[in-house]
């Protein structure tokens, strides 16, 4: 086929290389090339045709595509015909298109013929007579993308071994005149496999090309650059755009979900409209420093994913091997996001669009107004207090009461609109999309709404030069509702809790018509005016915008220079009015904490590729990056207003002013890194990858460091005695070993640092300071070995295909707040102290199970075991407790050596006392209390008797996905699954908590009483502290019907000439899920952060949504 984009200077660069080469023998064109003069032209023509009077002189090859280009037209050739010829170009009327082909291709001896009244073929004169003489046949079909059914225009087919060729019309129709219905055709099209396919005498042949990212040689996204998977001697895994887009996602962490061994991702706050996601690649490898993956979108590190719907492909880089390239950011696995581009043939519009409907999952079973009122009785007499005088004396006429959670629930809704136009010709490729995304939440006054811009452009400037750029803007706006609040108390009760914790007996409204507050325990809101009163507005404007250039230096060395920056502006504004009761304390209060952060980085690199005697391929990567972050903030407040009317936009008509605050923060990242790849015969790999990375973040004594790492593996499907294999068509043995970091841990950590204090002289405030941390220079990285055996097996010609990993991952250097002496005057300094493991093994298998022309059914399972521990502790334990603030309990979890990080801690639940029982290990106790076990043997119970009582890292996570189609019917089935996790549920702790201070769960009804003690349930009783045991761990597994699918895409001949393509479909998401929790849902992490998992208090509810769609393209 043509090659595209020359230039003349790149062949007077040329010229002059060969006329050097001409001055050491007149002959040597003809011994190098291996051919005549009559079909090759060096320089000597040139001059010659510039001596005979020629104005211009070109190539051959750069007129046709200069007409091309000015008549809307394609030549179909062999390369060989045209490459090096230069020719003197003959005058062009404007109505002499024929004569000028035919004067111009004279001069080399070709001929064209017209093939339709947009394609020319060019052949020698010799071709010409032969193919006259032979009898014509048609052939004529339909070109479609494999995966998506849609038709390809632009495609370009070519009679194999001939010049006779065609493309594909807007509609993916084709039609060719061939000699023979005994020819093959070839397929080839931009961003899809070659294809040859034999007509074997048909007259129609339809087929469907697939996409190069899931070919037979499929090709992986990289760091810096992309490998064949063939190629891999690391552990990467592939999600494509279709399975991303199997239904609406708010965002990409939550679209993988399920979808990619060895990656754990968690929703933290149930279904809350713009919640954040909790994503683990290989488990959790720090305590302090950040766990999050870096990600990586269009080769621009700390990026922010865009929309599901304008990502073609993601690939998570998992073992040192694959991560190494990234060195000091790369400890906590690497997200390799690539943006949907143009391709070459006519503008393309997709228009997506789907509407979902939304509710709860689960209610809890709470205690009506008539059960609650017996309950309040019972406190009340097990207290001591006289029975006639119980504060409820009437209660079974209480009736059902007021039922909180049907208060604040409502049905959720969710708008997802995307419109793109995508093109391109042989020089430029053009994206460009626009999103919303569009959730009411299934509490009232909550929602989310995101708009977004993307464009992406390539320009192939010259056949060695190309360029293009990225423009991405997005606005997100968050209305939130207060839940997993760090306190319940008087003035902080969200809206789950306060549902929960609420009295039935009263409603929302009193005799004044002034909200309700509530009259046991802390004195707090109902959840309805918490959730319409309470103002929390959050606003973001994300901008990013990168521009590359890529130079062709010589034969197989590339040049690639990349600029771009990610500005972020914040803003968030919170109110609570007069209404409520901690604004009635503080005459109303509000607040805007606003910020702007700008991220920079320039990267220049170098990609090197070149194949020699046959059987050996180097590969070389190698660059520079520099990279500078700046964040600042600043913070105003204000009670004591006048009116609540203006809520947080008037601070100034406050008359309390708080202190304002203001921050910021900078830090510089610098590297060198580089990777090579060797392969020999498609048989043995070797990879080797080392970056030198500088921090400002660091010590001084500790700026730099080098991470390296190497991998070798073993194509034995490739070797003789495999060769004819039938039922094993691929095996690859994989070993990687290599040293990752973290950067992760803020700004200023190793200096010296004063903070501000209040004080005062002479009875007048002054400013003053006091040094609050100790200088540490030699605060160093975090750093992460990792070795990694890995086994690829593809049986059946890769109808099924298998990916098991077995890695060992340790992290040293852990970065940890270590207590001072008293009399240092510090209270902490950070120093690496202490190590974490993880260890693990990850299988992956997809399978086509069934493939005809009517009927295709595929298979993808992925399950993911991990085992965390903590290796090594400075200090010992650390102990520490994350229940609710004004519960005041015990300490909930523990970091100890040798044990998972963030392990569960507290006393044995060992059931209830009963009368006649030993109560002198707890002799404050009476029947029906809860009984604490004596772990140790002492006859006591007290801090000694704690122990580990959960682990919150699950055993295994699993997904399991079925597509099927029929026809135009498709069905997809997505099941996703976590086992083995416990759940300290701190909302269930408080719900039988049993002292009279809120409602209870239902349960309460089955307390403990003299004529009811086969229970566990224990009795009511005012005097109970809130303390954390094994009875409040349960088992967080659960099986989730993740998604359910329906697609229809109808056909062509309904659709006319102007519709590409139309689905419609049906989904359904979190249809179904099988688990013991007994809360809203499993999936949450209360207070989340490195050492809290798999906690639960007052979270928002998971939700079940219903979707329907039409996603059509013209």
């Amino acid at each position: 086929m043509k090659k595209k984009g020359n230039k003349l200077y790149t062949f007077i660069g040329i010229a002059l290389l060969l006329m050097v080469v001409g001055c050491i023998g007149s002959g040597i064109d003809n011994m190098a090339y291996g051919q005549t003069t009559d079909n090759y032209y060096t320089l000597n023509e040139y001059e010659r045709l510039h001596q005979e009077g020629v104005e211009r002189v070109v190539t051959l090859q750069e007129v046709l595509q200069e007409i091309e280009q000015s008549h809307n037209i394609s030549f179909f050739y062999d390369d060989r015909l045209v490459e090096g010829k230069f020719i003197a170009v003959p005058e062009m009327k404007s109505d002499s298109l024929a004569n000028f082909l035919g004067e111009m291709l004279s001069q080399k001896g070709l001929v064209y013929k017209k093939q339709t009244d947009r394609t020319y073929v060019i052949m020698e004169k010799s071709d010409w007579s032969a193919d006259i003489s032979i009898r014509q046949e048609t052939i004529s079909g339909t070109v479609t993308d494999a995966q998506s059914g849609e038709t390809l225009p632009g495609v370009n087919i070519l009679v194999k071994g001939t010049s006779t060729g065609a493309s594909t019309d807007q509609s993916g129709n084709y039609e060719l005149t061939v000699s023979s219905l005994q020819d093959t055709l070839v397929f080839t099209y931009i961003g899809y496999q070659r294809e040859e396919i034999p007509i074997n005498g048909r007259e129609q042949l339809n087929i469907a090309l697939q996409p190069q990212t899931i070919a037979g040689e499929e090709l992986v996204v990289v760091g810096y650059g992309e490998q064949r998977k063939s190629d891999l001697t690391g552990s990467i895994s592939s999600v494509s755009s279709d399975e991303i887009n199997t239904y609406p996602s708010q965002g990409m962490t939550d679209a993988i979900q399920g979808k990619i061994s060895g990656v754990q991702v968690q929703s933290v706050n149930g279904g809350e409209p713009g919640t954040g996601y909790r994503i683990r690649i290989r488990g959790g490898t720090s305590i302090n420093a950040g766990s999050d993956p870096l990600y990586v979108v269009d080769g621009f590190p700390g990026s922010t994913p865009p929309p599901p719907q304008d990502i073609e492909s993601i690939e998570v880089l998992k073992d040192a091997s694959a991560t190494a390239i990234y060195g000091a950011r790369g400890a906590n696995g690497v997200v390799l996001i690539t943006t949907k581009q143009g391709y070459e043939g006519d503008t393309q519009i997709d228009l997506k669009l789907s509407n979902s409907f939304q509710q709860t999952t689960k209610r809890l079973d709470l205690l009506n107004a008539s059960e609650f009122g017996s309950f309040m009785n019972d406190i009340h007499l097990n207290g001591g207090g006289d029975a006639n005088d119980v504060p409820y004396p009437d209660a079974s006429s209480l009736g059902e009461g007021t039922d909180w959670q049907e208060q604040i629930f409502r049905d959720g809704y969710l708008q997802n609109y995307q419109l793109s136009v995508s093109g391109g010709t042989d020089r430029i490729n053009y994206y460009v999309s626009g999103n919303l995304y569009d959730q009411q939440g299934v509490i009232i006054n909550s929602d989310y709404k995101r708009m977004s811009v993307l464009s992406n452009i390539d320009i192939q400037a010259s056949e060695k030069f190309k360029i293009g750029g990225k423009l991405y803007f997005a606005r997100s706006e968050q209305n939130g509702v207060r839940t997993q609040e760090g306190s319940s108390g008087t003035t902080g009760a969200g809206v789950i809790s306060g549902a929960f914790k609420f009295e039935p007996t009263k409603g929302v409204y009193d005799e004044n018509n002034e909200f309700t507050t509530s009259g046991i325990g802390d004195p707090h809101d109902n959840p309805y005016a918490v959730a319409t009163q309470r103002e929390s507005d959050n606003v973001d404007d994300r901008f990013e915008g990168n521009v590359f250039g890529e130079y062709s230096i010589v034969d197989d060395l590339i040049l690639r220079v990349t600029a771009g920056a990610n500005i972020n502006n914040g803003r968030y504004g919170s109110f609570v009015p007069t209404t409520l009761v901690g604004g009635r304390n503080t005459g109303g209060s509000g607040a805007i904490n606003a910020g702007k952060s700008t991220n920079f980085i320039n990267e220049n690199y170098l990609n090197y590729e070149h194949a020699f005697a046959r059987v050996h391929t180097v590969n070389f990567s190698g660059g520079f990056s520099y990279q500078h972050y700046r964040s600042e903030g600043w913070n105003a407040s204000n009670q004591n207003f006048i009116s609540d009317s203006f809520s947080f936009w008037n601070l100034d008509g406050g008359s309390n002013f708080q202190s304002p605050s203001s921050y910021l923060s900078r830090w510089t990242l610098a590297s060198w890194y580089g990777r090579l790849n060797y392969n020999f015969d498609d048989k043995y790999l070797l990879t080797f990858t080392g970056r030198y990375d500088g921090s400002s973040r660091f010590g001084k004594n500790n700026k730099w460091a080098f991470f390296p790492s190497g991998a070798v593996s073993w194509n034995i499907s490739n070797e003789q005695f495999l060769e004819d294999s039938d039922v094993l068509s691929n095996l690859k043995l994989r070993a990687s070993y290599g040293i990752t970091g973290n950067t992760e841990i803020g700004t200023y950590q190793s200096l010296a640092r004063f903070s501000p204090v209040f004080s005062t002289v002479g009875g007048q405030p002054v400013n003053a300071i006091r040094p609050t941390d100790v200088a540490n220079n030699n605060l160093t990285w975090e750093s992460t070995t990792q070795y990694d055996i890995g086994l690829d097996i593809g049986l059946l010609n890769d109808r099924i295909d298998i990916t098991a990993d077995y890695y060992h991952k340790k992290t040293e250097d852990l970065l940890y707040n270590i207590p001072l002496p008293e009399y240092s005057g510090y209270g902490t300094s950070l120093q690496n102290i202490g190590s974490i493991e993880n260890k693990g093994f990850e299988l992956s298998i997809n399978s086509q199970n069934v493939t005809t022309e009517q009927f295709s059914w595929s298979t993808r399972l992925n399950i993911s075991f991990n085992r965390n521990k903590i290796a090594e502790l400075a200090g010992g334990d650390v102990k520490y407790s994350e229940a609710p603030g004004h519960m005041i309990s015990t300490e909930s979890q523990i970091l100890r050596e040798g044990e998972p990080v963030g392990s569960f801690y507290g006393w044995i639940f060992d059931g209830l006392y009963q009368e006649g029982d030993d109560f002198s290990a707890e002799p404050n106790k009476q029947p029906g209390d809860v009984k604490f076990r004596d772990i140790n043997g002492d006859g006591t119970v007290n801090n000694s008797d704690q122990t580990i009582i959960g682990d919150p890292h699950p055993d295994y996570i699993w997904g399991f996905t079925n597509n099927f189609s029929y026809q135009n019917f498709d069905l997809s089935v997505f099941l996703q699954a976590s086992a083995g996790n416990d759940m300290l549920n701190f909302t269930r702790m408080e719900l039988l908590w049993m002292s009279g201070k809120s409602n209870q769960l239902a349960e309460a009804t089955n307390r403990w009483t003299p004529n009811n003690t086969d229970t566990n349930i224990p009795r009511a009783s005012s005097g109970r502290s809130a303390i954390v045991s094994s009875q409040w761990v349960e088992d967080g597994s659960y099986v989730r019907v993740k998604n359910i699918s329906l697609g229809y895409n109808i056909p062509a001949s309904v659709l006319g000439s102007r519709v590409r393509s139309a689905r419609i479909y049906a989904s359904g998401q979190n249809l179904l899920t099988f688990t013991d929790f007994s809360g809203y849902d499993p999936e949450v992490s209360y207070q989340n952060s490195n050492t809290n998992i798999g906690l639960n208090y007052a979270s928002y509810p998971n939700i079940r949504s219903f979707t329907v769609g039409l996603d059509i393209g013209f």
